[in-house]
């Protein structure tokens, strides 16, 4: 998919936008046509982890067009799985010509990076989130009431946790850029650890859909791995730019 030059007139511009804009739109659509076929097969697919909470062991739909929408958003959903390496392409294309050349080297990486750690976080949450967060809402009900499973809230749900997980687990690339841009050094960031620390778990108690504290502690626990994890690839991989940093700070001191 070629990358358009990076001085055009106005016009031009939204010649462009538009056509990176047909080209998701209409992969879209397509995914979804296709998708919209298996949609049950999905469905089931994602009410796997919490099956054995659900009464009989399925969900319920009460409104004649509960089906369509559902096995609809369920489609989408998927779609824009299938389709985030086109759609990540197609903005990154439009904003690379604007980007200086040493900037541009980090676009290929970072795209990868970016798209592996969302699968990553949803993967994450489909296999350790999903039963222990459900376990847990559903024994609440349990205890004063009788659970009936709407379809459409129950896979609202999942859905939500996943692309919560996704988003989240970007952090460690947000961590790293930070670091190599100076915007926050690595000392400060090791050292104020307790007070970062704090602010993952205030940051877990707003992604996460439910606010339950079973999934809060499991988003916490995640973040605070893959904050270190990040601290650890930023030190090896920003050796050098962190010691001139040190040696500078040394100096500033010295005087």
């Amino acid at each position: 998919m070629p990358v358009g030059p990076a001085r055009m007139p106005l016009m031009d511009h939204l010649g462009e936008l538009r056509r990176r804009l047909v080209i998701i739109v209409v992969c879209l659509l397509t995914t979804v046509c296709v998708l919209y076929i298996i949609a049950p097969q999905l469905i089931q697919f994602l009410k796997a982890p919490i099956v054995e909470y659900l009464p009989d062991g399925d969900i319920w739909t009460t409104g004649a067009f509960e089906g369509f929408t559902l096995k609809f958003g369920v489609s989408f959903f998927a779609s824009c799985i299938v389709c985030s390496p086109v759609i990540f392409w197609e903005i990154l294309a439009f904003f690379l010509p604007a980007l200086k050349p040493n900037e541009q080297r980090f676009v290929l990486p970072v795209f990868f990076v970016a798209v592996i750690l969302f699968v990553l976080g949803m993967v994450f949450c489909y296999m350790f989130c999903l039963d222990a967060a459900f376990e847990w809402l559903i024994g609440e009900s349990n205890s004063f009431a009788q659970v009936l499973p709407n379809a459409t809230d129950y896979i609202k749900f999942v859905i939500l946790f996943e692309i919560a997980f996704g988003i989240a687990f970007e952090l460690p690339l947000v961590v790293f850029f930070l670091i190599l841009f100076d915007v926050v050094p690595y000392k400060k960031m090791r050292h104020n650890w307790r007070y970062i620390y704090i602010g993952l778990m205030v940051l877990s108690a707003i992604v996460t859909p439910d606010a339950s504290p079973v999934t809060m502690f499991i988003m916490f626990a995640a973040l605070v791995a893959l904050y270190e994890i990040a601290l650890l690839v930023a030190r090896i991989a920003l050796q050098r730019k962190i010691k001139r940093q040190q040696e500078q700070e040394a100096a500033e001191a010295a005087e």
